[in-house]
């Protein structure tokens, strides 16, 4: 219960957290850097697919290592560290494949995935420790 409790917090800290970020950001950075090769609309089954997935990654490589420790900063720092992989990968890879892919949009993105996975893996050490404790 615990380990679902950290899934459900991250998970709603994450969703909530980027899609502030998004309404505010893409006409802002992503569609100047990005026109017309982002869609008018989102494609909501993937987009519903990642929600749901990179959770996981965050209770397999943070949430669930800090509540072994009991340490919030522990799953801030691993969190930090998981977001800095994963967007680091798909903005490296997109910076050096993609001709409108900006070296901007890379280092933003990047900053913004480290935080934004920092900050939810703390909500679902919180939530869960909560729970548990």
């Amino acid at each position: 219960m615990t380990y679902a409790i950290g899934y459900l917090a991250s998970l709603a800290a994450f969703v909530l957290a980027d899609m502030v970020w998004l309404g505010v950001m893409v006409s802002r950075i992503y569609r100047p850097a990005l026109g017309d090769t982002l869609l008018a609309g989102v494609n909501l089954p993937p987009a519903i697919v990642f929600y749901l997935f990179y959770p996981v990654g965050l209770l397999i490589f943070a949430i669930g290592p800090a509540l072994r420790t009991g340490s919030s900063g522990a799953a801030a720092l691993y969190g930090a560290l998981f977001g800095l992989f994963a967007y680091g990968t798909y903005d490296l890879t997109s910076y050096a494949t993609m001709r409108n892919w900006t070296l901007q949009l890379t280092v933003v993105d990047m900053i913004w995935g480290t935080v934004l996975s920092g900050l939810a893996a703390t909500a679902g050490v919180i939530a869960a420790s909560k729970v548990a404790g």
